[in-house]
């Protein structure tokens, strides 16, 4: 019987390499993640973040380098692995025939857990989709959606959930929908691994940050520490001016939290 090893970060990778055929994605990769933090890999598209998730997820055997996840080795214990971890992939795995309810009962009773209805019924309040719980999926925003994607994604309780570039595809809205729930996980001790394209994204969720360019981290740390990278600023008056984004949150009132229907509370 394997056993877990309590100590330690959360997610230990050393040197992950892969390649296909010549084109080298991930050329030494080094990072940790602690426990109960947001950490967002940050890179363009094509960079290797969705390949690193992969790899830590045991859907894809690296070429070389280790990779650890709540203390179990991902190539030598992969069942053990996949017993502690929870993967979202870019697009939301929901079936719109049902309702959010029924979505969440399915995924329980797969898993062989007992009061399916209940946890259901806890995962809807948890993620503010109560009202919304017995209307089909399809009736459903695209923030709606990524919510009860995510909150599947949590039955079993796993300790390490992988959301791989979670808001692609959604609106302003809809992304911040989206990081109020994965606030919520990491506020109740869940480890979560963010990819993320959006620089704002990052800036917003994560505990730390790690750049990945070319197949190699380049930097990693607080946003407080990538800050310092910079030199000091030098305080000037500037009259600002709002940004689209912010002036469509403000004129939709979208900036505060909405509520199960997709509307402002």
């Amino acid at each position: 019987m394997v056993t877990q090893s309590i100590a330690g970060p959360a997610i230990r990778v050393r040197g992950l390499k892969k390649s296909y055929g010549k084109l080298d994605v991930l050329c030494g990769v080094d990072f940790d993640v602690e426990r109960g933090t947001i950490f967002a890999l940050l890179g363009s598209n094509g960079a290797g973040k969705t390949t690193t998730v992969r790899i830590l997820a045991t859907l894809l055997k690296a070429d070389a380098g280790t990779a650890g996840v709540h203390g179990f080795d991902v190539a030598a214990h992969p069942a053990n692995v996949r017993a502690s971890i929870s993967l979202t992939g870019q697009f939301a795995a929901v079936d719109e025939i049902l309702s959010g309810r029924e979505n969440l009962v399915l995924v329980a009773r797969l898993r062989h857990l007992e009061n399916p209805g209940a946890i259901a019924d806890d995962l809807l309040r948890s993620f503010s989709l109560t009202d919304a719980g017995a209307r089909k999926v399809s009736t459903y925003s695209g923030g709606m959606r990524r919510r009860l994607d995510i909150a599947m994604s949590l039955i079993g309780n796993p300790p390490v959930i992988f959301l791989d570039e979670p808001t692609t595809g959604l609106d302003p809205e809809g992304r911040i929908e989206v990081w109020h729930a994965v606030k919520k996980l990491a506020g109740h001790g869940t480890t979560v691994l963010l990819t993320t394209q959006y620089l704002n994204e990052a800036e917003q969720l994560a505990d730390r940050i790690a750049i990945l360019h070319q197949g190699r981290i380049i930097v990693n740390g607080t946003l407080a520490e990538l800050k310092r990278l910079f030199p000091p600023a030098t305080v000037e008056y500037v009259e600002k001016q709002p940004t689209l984004e912010e002036i469509f949150l403000a004129i939709t009132g979208s900036d505060n939290k909405t509520d199960a229907t997709g509307t402002n509370a």
